[in-house]
């Protein structure tokens, strides 16, 4: 059977809580008793030392061990909390205030009396207890001399057996009980207020814990989830309300690329389906032309087989060219492009760019002009993947404008940075439209058709191309005015 967060902690709370409680407990007695003993002893310190100085029978040495008994019983009577004994230098018992039969031991240890006479620290001192045998217990003790020979010793147990008889008693009466349940009482009411605080500490715990468990078994689909799900407080100061708040967030975040996983898995096989009869079309034209040219190679004239091959060329050429950019989108998609970023000048690149198109652009009397004509303004980018973004933008700039139109790049410094502009006198883009033209495959309705085929790529490949460079491809259009496309370039520090 498994327990759960609370259960384990409370059971662990008790545990240690019913350990510290009985050690201190364990402790406190032990510590209490110590210092009692020490009190007691080192007030009867002397007691041993005047007794055999007052008394005539152990001033002058013991040679009457029968009245030497009677005199302990004497004053056993006077100090019930005392039992005397007379030892022999050796720790024999010779004599003793007790009734036949109480005292079991017929010797004690006589180090620990030489411990007491000969030092004053280190209390408690305890010795043996004659009536019980293994037990110790603190003392008063004191040489008994006979003409400067050494007789004995005078063995007084300070505490004796009738003393703790009555401790005993003391402490079974019903007010020691009584006071026994309070505190039993008290530190129970304390140990069940702690459980009621780590109920309420630990119960948004509990709630997150079975909000996982929903999520799991759900399979991390938000739809599929429970509505009893708890609700969160991101701005409050208790850690579990953080914590809470960030997995509601977590899971948010995951259902939302869960959703553009789906997206990106749906607008793939559209995109592979068209590429596919991209694809398709110039490689049956190819095919169509080649075996005509195999089966009736003979009886083709010279300008027919010329034609049929330009033809096959052609195809082969725009096949090339939708490869090229497929692959080129692929590796974009994928992160695998490495950048190559220089300081190099702006408008060096802008006229080599624009004099690679001069002679498509006379064609159709298209006048390219970069403004301003001359600046020295230097670039930070990688060179040649901002001229892929300005061979399409300019190609497709000159494939949507009439002739005798113009197309403008233009410079200008804007917030710390270059903005170019490339605007072109075309045909432009409806508002419906504009939103979709950097989706791969996608197409506007006005496109203008030539001899070469388009698969839509080239705007997404340029988007993904300015997103590598940390800029951002923008487009602003009207129909039949024209179109601007501008994208921003970091300013090097030096050159």
């Amino acid at each position: 059977m498994k327990f759960g967060f609370y259960p384990r902690l409370a059971a662990c709370l008790v545990g240690v809580f019913m350990v510290v409680m009985i050690a201190c407990f364990y402790s406190t007695n032990l510590l209490q008793k110590r210092t009692q003993q020490e009190a007691e002893q080192k007030l009867h310190i002397g007691l041993a030392e005047h007794l055999v100085s007052d008394n005539p029978l152990l001033k002058e040495g013991v040679y009457d061990y029968e009245a030497l008994g009677n005199l302990f019983h004497t004053l056993m009577i006077l100090g019930p909390s005392f039992e005397f004994y007379y030892l022999d230098p050796e720790g024999t018992i010779l004599t003793y205030s007790a009734e036949p039969g109480k005292v079991k031991a017929t010797s004690v240890d006589i180090a620990p009396i030489k411990q007491l006479i000969n030092t004053d620290r280190d209390f408690p001192i305890e010795g043996d207890d004659p009536r019980n045998i293994g037990l110790q217990k603190i003392f008063s003790a004191a040489p008994v001399y006979n003409n400067e020979k050494l007789q004995g010793y005078l063995y007084v147990i300070i505490g004796g057996e009738r003393y703790d008889s009555i401790i005993a008693n003391l402490q079974n009466s019903q007010s020691m009980r009584e006071v026994a349940l309070f505190m039993f009482v008290g530190l129970f009411l304390l140990l069940l207020a702690l459980l009621v605080l780590f109920k309420y500490f630990t119960t948004p715990l509990r709630r997150l814990s079975d909000d996982m468990d929903s999520v799991r078994e759900a399979d991390f689909h938000r739809e599929k989830l429970p509505p009893h799900l708890a609700k969160w407080n991101r701005n409050s100061a208790n850690e579990i309300d953080r914590l809470g708040s960030a997995f509601t967030d977590m899971l948010t975040h995951i259902d939302n690329q869960f959703d553009q996983l789906n997206k990106i898995d749906s607008q793939r096989r559209v995109l592979l389906a068209d590429l596919s009869h991209d694809l398709r079309t110039p490689l049956a034209s190819l095919q169509g032309y080649i075996e005509t040219l195999a089966l009736n190679e003979d009886s083709l004239s010279k300008e027919d087989r010329r034609h049929f091959v330009d033809i096959s060329l052609k195809n082969a050429k725009n096949l090339k060219h939708l490869i090229d950019q497929i692959f080129e989108l692929a590796y974009l998609e994928g992160g695998q492009v490495t950048l190559h970023q220089e300081s190099f000048p702006l408008g060096e690149l802008l006229h080599d760019v624009a004099a690679k198109f001069e002679l498509e652009a006379k064609q159709k009397n298209i006048a390219i002009k970069v403004i301003p004509d001359h600046f020295e303004y230097y670039v930070f980018a990688d060179i040649g993947k901002l001229e892929r973004v300005l061979t399409n933008l300019i190609a497709n700039a000159i494939r949507h404008t009439p002739a005798d139109g113009s197309i403008d790049l233009a410079v200008v410094l804007h917030n710390d940075k270059l903005r170019v502009d490339i605007r072109d006198t075309g045909i432009g883009i409806s508002d419906k439209e504009i939103a979709y033209i950097f989706d791969a495959r996608y197409q506007a309705s006005n496109t203008e058709k030539d001899t070469c085929s388009h698969a839509g790529l080239g705007l997404a490949i340029c988007k993904k191309l300015m997103t590598l460079l940390n800029s951002d491809l923008r487009v602003e259009s009207q129909l039949g005015k024209g179109t601007c496309f501008s994208f921003e370039l970091t300013l090097a520090n030096s050159h």
